[in-house]
């Protein structure tokens, strides 16, 4: 039987930035963006997705006079994402 995929994970870029941030303690959005080849638009509605579903936090602040933005996993997200590969194995092993 297949296990349902979570659907907010089911995004490419979603699970692009999930699946950076799993390795990583944080990650701006400078370096997400160039990770994903996203761009800042479409990449800043996708965190927001991801932060208000609890997956990640989204911190303002401030590099110098430059303003940044760091990203990080939580642990409902590591868990999400852990489910999610769980249930992706489900239709690899049919």
């Amino acid at each position: 039987m297949f296990s349902e995929l979570d659907p907010l994970l089911h995004s490419a870029l979603r699970l692009a930035v999930m699946s950076v941030l799993l390795g990583v303690e944080s990650a701006d959005f400078v370096f997400l963006r160039e990770q994903t080849g996203a761009t800042a638009g479409n990449l800043s509605v996708q965190l927001d997705k991801l932060a208000k579903a609890g997956y990640i936090t989204v911190e303002k602040c401030f590099r110098g006079k430059m303003p940044r933005t760091v990203c990080r996993m939580t642990a409902t997200g590591r868990d999400a994402f852990a489910a999610y590969v769980a249930a992706l194995e489900t239709y690899i092993r049919k």
